[in-house]
């Protein structure tokens, strides 16, 4: 084995772990903030990935739009959202994780299947170089185009569901030290600034 050889395997281990576990700690973490952390890394390991199969102009559409987009979208949610609400039992939990549970080993089960089922042609095909963004470009809009289209909904529901969780409502106590807030400081002047200094 080669250098290249060598040095590829050990960089494909070391991403193959950094996405093993950090999936996991965003499944099991309580915090949600390290969890979308997490989540961030996750998609850096998986375009270091793409990066290892000479797929550049995906690894950067992965860090562009996961990380640049739906990540930092899901962190401005977590941080806006600043509502403090008990916890409440959540009815028929146990049901819920024993579908979850099912869902998940169907998917795990589906995809052990396909790699041991396809006839993996290693080491692949040669890079095409400045050809493969024409390439991708032919195959997303002939060939899988309802995954794209399908992606394109995905990244609008994750943009609406940040905008429903940073929606709050403006408190007349503080949470944290319980004065009362300065309702000039949050809500809009019905009169503008510009008229109002003139008038004065």
């Amino acid at each position: 084995m080669s250098i290249a050889n060598s040095t590829e395997l050990i960089c494909f281990i070391i991403l193959s772990t950094v996405v093993f576990t950090g999936a996991l700690g965003v499944v099991f973490l309580e915090n949600i903030v390290y969890s979308a952390f997490l989540l961030g890394g996750v998609f850096m390991a998986v375009a270091g990935l793409y990066l290892l199969l000479n797929a550049s102009f995906v690894a950067a559409a992965q860090i562009l739009v996961y990380v640049g987009a739906v990540n930092v979208l899901i962190l401005f949610a977590i941080m806006l959202v600043n509502k403090k609400e008990d916890l409440k039992p959540i009815k028929s939990l146990q049901t819920r994780k024993i579908l979850s549970g099912i869902v998940c080993s169907g998917l795990l089960t589906l995809l052990v299947r396909v790699n041991l089922t396809t006839n993996w042609n290693l080491p692949g095909p040669k890079a095409i170089g400045e050809l493969s963004t024409e390439r991708i470009g032919e195959h997303l809009f002939t060939d899988y185009l309802l995954p794209f289209e399908l992606a394109s909904v995905l990244l609008l529901m994750a943009m609406i569901g940040a905008i429903v969780l940073a929606k709050r409502d403006v408190l007349t106590t503080d949470i944290g030290t319980g004065k009362s807030v300065d309702q000039s400081l949050i809500e809009k002047s019905k009169v503008p600034l510009l008229v109002e200094k003139s008038t004065k």
